[in-house]
C-alpha cells in the first residue's frame, strides 16, 4: 500500500506558503489562517517538521517559524516522510510492479520542492476551496484520512 495522509499535504501547502516570507519568522496561527488549517494541528506539524531538521523556530514577540534551508532545497518527499515515514515500504517489499510504482510516486516527490514555482499544486490550494472544505467538516478528519493505492 502507499499512503500519504493529509497531515503531508497540509504541511507542504503550510511551507509553500511560509516559504514566501524568506527569513522573516512567521507565527502558525498567520500562516494557519492564510491557509484556513486550525492551528493548533498545524503546530503539532511544525513541531515535527522542526524535529526533522525543516524548520527553525524562533522565540520571542517576533517569533514563529522560517525554513531551515532555502525553499528549492526542501523536497516533498522529505516532508511527507518526515511526517508518515518511508513513501510505500509495504510495495518495496512486495517487489515488481508495486516497487516500480512506488519508485515512481518517490521520484516526483524528491524532484518537487516545496518553492512556489514548483509546489504549484500547494500554492494554488486557495483559502476559498480550504474554507469549503472546513465548512463541510472535512477539516474534523485531518489526519486520519489518506490517500491511498490498495495492492
Amino acid at each position: 500500500m502507499i499512503s500519504v495522509t493529509s497531515k503531508s499535504r497540509y504541511a507542504v501547502v503550510a511551507l509553500s506558503e511560509l516559504s514566501r516570507f524568506g527569513d522573516r519568522p512567521m507565527p502558525v496561527k498567520e500562516i494557519a489562517e492564510r491557509r484556513a488549517i486550525p492551528d493548533q494541528f498545524l503546530e503539532q506539524l511544525f513541531s515535527t517538521l522542526r524535529r526533522a531538521g525543516l524548520l527553525t523556530s524562533h522565540r520571542g514577540s517576533k517569533g514563529g517559524y522560517t525554513l531551515a534551508r532555502p525553499p528549492e532545497e526542501i523536497t516533498v518527499l522529505e516532508v511527507v516522510q518526515a511526517l508518515d515515514g518511508k513513501v510505500g515500504q509495504e510495495a518495496d517489499e512486495a517487489g515488481g510492479i508495486w516497487a516500480e510504482g512506488v519508485g515512481a510516486l518517490r521520484s516526483v516527490f524528491a524532484e518537487a520542492t516545496i518553492a512556489p514555482r514548483t509546489a504549484g499544486f500547494a500554492a494554488s490550494w486557495s483559502t476559498q476551496d480550504s474554507s469549503s472544505r472546513r465548512k463541510s467538516g472535512v477539516t474534523t478528519f485531518i489526519g486520519r484520512s489518506t490517500t491511498s493505492i490498495r495492492s
